[in-house]
């Protein structure tokens, strides 16, 4: 039986001497009786401070409590304000 499996396998956390971002990366394979078949293919995106993270796993949550304090989150408001005015 052919299973496809998606799961996160790597959160990153980026750019740690602005503002912090959090990369995640999901894996996708398919699984035969649970031998992998062929390879793995990757998805990434990027978690910023002002994403809505109600949709993340647990573990995404949990870091973006820790990282995006209302600083940073302001932090990021304004650089947004500041790149858009360019």
């Amino acid at each position: 039986m052919l299973e496809k499996i998606t799961k996160l396998d790597k959160v990153e956390v980026v750019g740690m001497d602005k503002i912090p971002m959090i990369q995640c990366r999901h894996a996708t394979w398919i699984e035969e009786d649970g031998t992998i078949v062929g390879g793995k293919s990757y998805h990434r995106h990027v978690v910023t401070p002002a994403s809505d993270v109600s949709g993340e796993p647990a573990e995404v949550q949990a870091m973006a409590v820790a990282l995006f304090s209302q600083a940073v989150k302001d932090a990021y408001a304004a650089s947004i304000t500041q790149s858009e005015e360019v």
